[in-house]
Formats: structure tokens, sequence, C-alpha cells
């Protein structure tokens, strides 16, 4: 069972920062959104662990709460999930596009349908990569959106990223 004391403070609240980043190349600043806490750590630790320079500047559970977030700590990257409590993914996505803070959106979810895909670029959201694939596209489509491109798992490939899952690289070369 989880402290919720802990669980309330990290949730819907910033977590420690740094200076605002003017350049986000250099320490980029990601807000994850999930109202699942045990997907929200996972990313967590996957993007700590294989960019220690990213910052992980908030956090939230829901789309109202996402929006707040967004809107104080000004991330370069957003995580979003789909389904969430309240406002959905989709919903706080088209909300944090029109204000224009210059905050890259990637959808993040368990869904697949060529609806959903249409949706998503709908939104103006900049990408999206399937939970499925979060070891394997999760840190690539950072990168890309980071670098001002878009990440649709459907019209491009993802570039092999060398740490992305060591655990599958090492089955690929047993074979």
């Amino acid at each position: 069972m989880g402290n919720s004391a802990n669980n309330e403070q990290q949730i819907g609240t910033t977590l420690p920062s740094h200076s605002q980043n003017a350049n986000p190349q250099l320490n980029p600043r990601v807000v994850v959104a999930d109202d699942h806490e045990i997907v929200r750590e996972g990313i967590r630790r996957l993007l700590t662990r294989l960019r220690p320079d990213w910052q992980i500047c908030g956090e939230a559970a829901s789309g109202s709460q996402t929006i707040d977030v967004v809107k104080t700590q000004k991330p370069n990257v957003l995580v979003l999930d789909v389904t969430m409590p309240g406002m959905n993914g989709l919903e706080a996505a088209r909300k944090i596009a029109k204000l224009n803070l210059g905050c890259r959106i990637l959808i993040f979810t368990v869904h697949d349908s060529e609806w959903l895909k249409s949706e998503i670029r709908d939104t103006g959201a900049h990408g999206y990569v399937q939970k499925s694939q979060m070891a394997r596209d999760l840190v690539v489509a950072i990168e890309r959106l980071l670098e001002g491109g878009t990440f649709f798992t459907d019209e491009t490939p993802p570039e092999r990223h060398a740490d992305a899952n060591p655990r599958q690289q090492s089955k690929q070369s047993e074979t």
C-alpha cells in the first residue's frame, strides 16, 4: 500500500525545479500525466535512467491537473495518457495546444485504432507512443519532439535506440 500523503504531494503538483530552461536540448523539462501511479513511476525511472539530464518537473493524474501543471511548469514535453478520470487526455491536449506555451505533446496510450490515431493528430499533439512499446519508443519519441519533429508510430519506423531496451537487444544477439 502506498503512502496517501506522499501520493497527494506528487500528483497534480510540481516536483523540485531548476531554472526554467531556455534551451530544451540541454536539460529538457518533462511532465508525465497518467492516472496510474505505477505508470508514472515507470516512465520516471526509465527517463531518469536513460537520460539523467532530463528533468521530470511535474506529474498529474487527470486532465485538469495536467493543464495546471503545464501552465505552471512550462515543460518542453508532456507525456500524456489518453484515458484519465474527468477530462481525458485528448481534451486536455486540445486545451494545452491552444495555450501556445511551446509544450510538445506526446500521447501515451494502450489503445490502438485508426479513429484514435486521427483524433490524436486533430488535438494538436506532436506524436504518440503505445504503452506496449514504451521501452523501445518513448525516449526516441521525446528526442524527436525536442528536435521539433513528430513521432507517429504508424508513419515512421523508430530508429533503434542504443540503450532504450537492452534486454531485447541481448535476446536478438543470442539468435
